[in-house]
């Protein structure tokens, strides 16, 4: 399986725990496959893969591990539910997920992938998967963007310390997967601390205000509405306050242009509050997701089903984004660009909605956003985001392609 030359440093190191920061679509499952298969190469050895979750495992690596194998012969049999093929050579292959990390102890590991380490538990290595390599001298290969300074940023550190780990660095275009072109328009559209977490493969500290990339630059009056505009709504259901922000569409992005907050509210209360400031305008609301289930009301419809009895149309994820997900996706549209312009506006009276920018902070030494206390800034920060989260977001790796080939054969 040809492998480029970044990716090469990494598969031929021999230290028994090897560490890979990399940027998006540097090629990690491709390099994740390749070592799977060379370390089941060898007999009865127990391989395993680990992702944040047994769906992410299987959506990012079975198809095509088994797809790979299969062409060389190799399995003897498939189990699609355990994610597990078993080879003619006695080796075992599994893809596992971290979400119920106690689930994974057991039986010895000869070698074991953990790829998007930052998403996962630490508890997951230092409790579970680190003692079922004791007995094999079994190795590991951790894998992943780095998320703030938790701890993959530790463990990227042990070669500094520590006997046999070793620690590789890599930006996306190293990974030779990505156009230099795409790179660019990437570090026009992204923030500059996101661009250089995602891109540049670098660990980066988001202690503080949440919208760092939320400034002055971004205020600006709106234009009157006409009566038929189409607009777009964000909404949190929290009924203590409702919150909603207004949008207009734009060339670049999105300019807010109202705010609605009510106390001790409800769903059929903020429908008509959104009527009766504008009674023609077509709308688009873009909701927490839980209000599909959620009701606020006495009635007995749900959230979301009273918008769209409204007349409203309705977008949003069957699941939300993973929090600093949506926080890259805010950050990234306020951000002022190199040629002094920028996709995000908001007009002044939206004092509320400011207020949350300039006030929302993570918790203290952590990359938890704080919430509660005498004033939560994150119900206006919730209603501002699900639409830029849902319009722009930062986008995710999806399934590699393979990376440029130099002729390597694997051994």
């Amino acid at each position: 399986m040809a492998l480029s030359n970044a990716q090469k440093l990494i598969a031929q190191c021999p230290m028994r725990f090897r560490v890979a920061v990399c940027g998006r679509r540097f090629g990690k499952t491709h390099l994740a496959l390749r070592e799977l298969a060379k370390f089941a190469s060898k007999p009865n050895q127990r391989v395993i893969y680990v992702a944040p979750s047994y769906k992410m495992a299987k959506n990012i690596l079975w198809k095509k591990i088994k797809r790979k194998l299969v062409s060389l012969n190799w399995v003897k049999k498939i189990n699609e539910t355990e994610l597990s093929l078993e080879l003619v050579n006695g080796s075992e292959i599994q893809l596992k997920g971290a979400e119920n990390y106690d689930s994974l102890r057991g039986t010895g590991n000869n070698f074991i992938v953990i790829d998007e380490a930052a998403d996962i538990a630490p508890e997951a290595w230092y409790e579970v998967l680190r003692p079922t390599l004791s007995d094999t001298g079994g190795h590991c290969l951790f894998l992943g963007t780095p998320k703030g300074m938790n701890w993959m940023k530790d463990i990227y550190d042990n070669h500094l310390t520590k006997n046999n780990w070793m620690s590789f660095q890599f930006t996306t275009l190293q990974g030779g997967n990505v156009p230099e072109d795409e790179v660019k328009q990437a570090q026009q559209d992204l923030d500059a601390r996101t661009f250089r977490q995602e891109y540049e493969a670098t660990f980066e500290n988001y202690s503080g205000i949440i919208a760092y990339a939320f400034g002055e630059h971004n205020i600006l009056n709106a234009d009157a509405v006409l009566p038929t505009e189409p607009l777009i709504v964000g909404c949190d259901f929290n009924i203590n306050p409702m919150s909603s922000c207004v949008f207009r569409r734009t060339k670049q992005g999105l300019h807010c242009i109202d705010e609605i907050v009510i106390q001790g509210s409800n769903t059929n209360e903020l429908v008509e509050e959104i009527r009766n400031r504008y009674p023609k305008n077509p709308i688009t609301v873009f909701p927490d997701s839980s209000g599909v289930q959620r009701r606020t009301s006495a009635n007995g419809n749900t959230d979301i089903k009273i918008l769209e009895n409204a007349g409203f149309q309705v977008r949003y994820h069957k699941q939300h984004s993973q929090v600093k997900d949506r926080i890259n996706s805010a950050n990234s549209l306020f951000h002022l660009r190199d040629d002094a312009t920028t996709r995000f506006h908001i007009d002044a009276q939206c004092k509320h909605t400011i207020k949350s920018l300039r006030q929302y902070a993570y918790k203290p030494d952590t990359q938890i956003p704080e919430k509660g206390g005498s004033v939560d800034y994150s119900h206006m920060w919730d209603a501002l985001t699900y639409p830029i989260d849902f319009l722009f977001p930062v986008k995710r790796e999806v399934e590699a392609r393979e990376p440029q080939r130099f002729g390597h054969k694997m051994a």
